[in-house]
């Protein structure tokens, strides 16, 4: 061992660090063969400076280098027990310094709107995900590195563990750039890469001179199904037909929402922390090109590859070709819906089906996505932030309706959520809810009770005030983080405030009984707002359930999508998402391989013929006519990772 103290000097503060730097880097390898594979060592072999009461510091600092951005699970053994998080890199291949706040070991997040913004943290040469336990780190003797079904027995090496009490940055430590001009991963090769911008217009050709080839879906013009055609009210509605739920168009053709999230012409975000890591960028996308993005430093501007890209295709008007492509593809594909999270500029040119999520309704970061229904003037807040979100749409037959929230974090967290309003300032909600508790008595079911009675009341209030404003379209409700939050009460509340029953399923397939089980208590038609697969060929990481190659995911998209389509009461299903995320993560630091495209604007190959084969048959297999595909792919969630190591 080669014992290295280190000091930083953070505005005129010397912290010290107790580190150590091993002569040779300690290996973690991992097995593919096994579902769960890792493993703990002593902090002595690799830092045995190290206190075992880190009580006093607040970030650790791990120096180590992956073959994969697959995501592992860093945890450390203390007096309380086993206390792990998953860190995902962004530079696979690559030396870097990664800093992990200990708060994040020790406390719960930070009570946030959503769930993925209160579980993802983000860091300039990776993120993090939080799970598993949280407690003091006192009596710390080992760390554990492990990762859930590794692809390629991929490898981690650590050299170095580093505490502090001020946050010394994170820092790439290699020469060669992580990523290219082209916004790709720059540490290795993989089928596809482009390596010239001769070879990317080549292929962009090849793409412009098939693309206006029709594809027949026997689609209306609104993307429903000519094969049936009920009563039209010039907007789409739901109907129940022969015990099958749809939906149908303005012209009243039967129709299923099939869809993709985040349809834009390159992506949605812009590359980040460029000042803070400059040496991981090849070469940046120009100033010049671009106008300065919200939320992006005025020194570094709002770099997109994705942009820079579609300039290199198009030239200086490549906004409204990029636009026009996006519609060519879609109608290519057999894609009829624009789904939640889309470019105005591609769903004003009302040339697909599109769904919006109503903004500037202020759920609140503090009530974990609930608001304070008891305030005097609540009512009028939410009529007049309806009134304008719906006013330029209301007459908008291409509009199929609208999200009211997303994935809201105090679902299954009633408690906490109890608890951070009762230990809050004074307010209505923290007044309703201790007259509450006193009437009724301070216990679990009771504080339940009144999340619960909160929450209806806010979901009728929105509702209400959306019929008044805007009858045409459908209410598809908030988009539930998963299937499983939905008990009985949920499902009842839906029903008396929603139009249809939305929820995010990340998943094999939809589970067909939990689906039965919440169309029988509702009674309402299903829609699935979000899901995905990836795999880590790309110096991306894996998305939320994973594949091994990217032919699998074209596998996995069709498996999902049929088999949940079969489901009498599914009306539409919604991927996410159009693009690739950034490489280098986007504002929350996810970096998944999620999208039909890349950042080179180029599609991916299975991805598309899956998309098209499904197209193909989702009529009949919703009609019951025909049977969805039965060959399940080898795909693997990100569930917990069990207690026991191997």
């Amino acid at each position: 061992m080669n014992h290295k103290p280190l000091s930083y000097c953070i505005g005129g503060l010397i912290v010290l660090l107790s580190a150590c730097q091993a002569n040779e880097p300690i290996k973690f390898q991992f097995d593919s063969n096994k579902i769960v594979s890792g493993k703990k060592i002593a902090l002595k072999e690799i830092a045995p400076d190290l206190p075992s009461d880190w009580s006093e510091y607040n970030y650790v600092t791990i120096e180590f280098r992956s073959t994969t951005p697959q995501r592992f699970q860093l945890g450390f053994t203390t007096d309380e027990g086993y206390n792990e998080l998953r860190l995902i890199s962004y530079v696979p291949h690559a030396w870097n310094k990664l800093v992990v706040p200990l708060k994040l070991f020790r406390e719960l997040p930070t009570a946030k709107h959503d769930i993925a913004a209160t579980s993802n943290q983000p860091r300039v040469t990776g993120w993090i995900n939080l799970g598993g336990k949280r407690g003091p780190l006192t009596g710390v003797d080992s760390i554990g590195i492990r990762m859930r079904a590794p692809i390629g027995n991929p490898q981690i090496e650590l050299r170095s563990i580093a505490l502090s009490k001020e946050d010394p940055g994170d820092e790439y430590l290699e020469k060669k750039p992580a990523f290219d001009k082209f916004g790709q991963w720059n540490l290795g090769d993989y089928e596809g890469k482009i390596y010239s911008e001769e070879q990317l217009q080549k292929e962009w050709a090849q793409e412009m001179a098939d693309i206006d080839t029709p594809t027949d879906f026997n689609y209306s013009k609104y993307g429903g199904y000519k094969n049936k055609q009920v009563r039209a009210t010039g907007f789409f509605r739901t109907q129940l037909i022969d015990g099958r739920w749809w939906l149908v168009d303005p012209e009243g053709y039967l129709f299923l929402s099939y869809g993709v999230d985040c349809v834009a012409p390159a992506g949605d975000n812009y590359t980040k922390n460029i000042d803070k890591c400059t040496n991981m960028f090849q070469e940046l996308p120009p100033k010049e090109l671009f106008i300065p993005a919200e939320n992006v430093s005025p020194q570094t501007h709002a770099a997109s590859f994705g942009l820079w890209n579609l300039y290199r295709r198009y030239g200086s008007d490549y906004m409204e070709k990029a636009c026009e492509m996006t519609i060519k593809r879609m109608d290519k594909w057999g894609l009829n819906t624009i789904a939640n999270w889309s470019d105005e500029a591609v769903y004003s040119l009302n040339k697909k089906a599109f769904t919006l999520p109503l903004s500037e309704l202020a759920f609140e970061n503090s009530l974990m996505g609930l608001m304070d229904v008891y305030e005097s003037n609540f009512e009028q807040k939410i009529d007049a932030a309806i009134a304008k979100n719906v006013e330029a749409y209301k007459n908008n037959p291409w509009l199929i309706g609208y999200f009211i929230g997303n994935e809201p974090s105090w679902v299954m967290k009633e408690q906490r959520l109890c608890s951070l309003i009762l230990d809050g300032n004074d307010r209505p909600i923290k007044t309703e809810l201790k007259n509450f508790l006193e009437k009724r008595g301070d216990t679990p079911e009771n504080r339940k009770t009144f999340v619960y009675n909160t929450f209806e009341k806010l979901m009728k209030t929105i509702s209400g005030s959306l019929k008044k404003y805007d009858p045409n379209h459908l209410n598809l409700g908030i988009r539930f983080g998963y299937i499983e939050q939905l008990d009985d009460e949920l499902l009842r509340i839906s029903k008396d405030a929603f139009d249809v029953l939305s929820f995010n399923c990340y998943a094999l397939a939809p589970d067909p009984e939990k689906m039965d089980h919440a169309l029988e208590i509702s009674g309402l038609p299903m829609l699935i707002g979000e899901y995905h697969f990836g795999t880590v060929d790309r110096g991306l990481a894996q998305s939320l359930w994973q594949v091994d190659t990217q032919k699998e995911r074209g596998e996995a998209f069709r498996y999902y999508t049929e088999n949940g389509f079969a489901h009498p009461g599914l009306i539409g299903t919604a991927w996410f998402r159009w693009f690739d995320q950034n490489i280098n993560g986007r504002n929350d630091g996810e970096n998944y391989n999620c999208g039909f495209l890349d950042v080179t604007d180029r599609p991916y190959r299975y991805m598309v013929e899956a998309a098209i084969e499904t197209a193909k048959s989702l009529y009949d297999i919703h009609a019951g006519n025909k049977a969805p595909v039965d060959k399940a792919p080898e795909a693997v969630g990100h569930s917990p990772i069990p207690d026991l190591w191997d």
